[in-house]
């Protein structure tokens, strides 16, 4: 199952903020939206990713200034990511090997989604337990 899944699932909307945005600001945005990472975008063009922990992380070194922080010296920067095509299984290996949450997703260069670990365990979890339904029930005609 790829990733495309996830964001029909979902839906792409994309959760973003300038570099230069306070971290102040983006507590607000994430509390408002009920999420755990916002893109760090200048333009189109995506710098990083800012996660609850980026800012645990930020607060933990600058525990006065933090709150008045820009979001580009607490993200981290874009390294990594998928695209629409990629297996579940791809995206929760690449996550799991660079200790990543959250995976941008582009088509054909264009940022069209994110999907985060959680995301990609539970589409993970309900295939899962599908195919223990189907096979519950083919050995039950038997």
């Amino acid at each position: 199952m790829p990733i495309a899944s996830i964001l029909a699932a979902k839906g792409n909307a994309l959760v973003r903020v300038s570099p230069e945005t306070p971290i102040a600001a983006v507590t607000e945005i994430l509390h408002r939206n009920n999420i755990g990472a916002v893109l760090v975008m200048r333009g189109e063009e995506l710098l990083g990713v800012l996660s609850d922990r980026g800012i645990v992380r930020a607060m933990a070194l600058n525990p006065a200034g933090v709150r008045a922080m820009p979001a580009e010296q607490a993200m981290k920067p874009r390294r990594y990511e998928t695209t629409p095509s990629a297996t579940l299984e791809d995206a929760l290996r690449l996550m799991t090997e660079h200790h990543v949450r959250y995976l941008p997703v582009f088509d054909a260069g264009l940022l069209v989604g994110v999907v985060s670990i959680g995301d990609v365990v539970a589409e993970l979890l309900d295939r899962k337990s599908a195919t223990v339904e189907s096979l519950t029930a083919y050995i039950g005609q038997a």
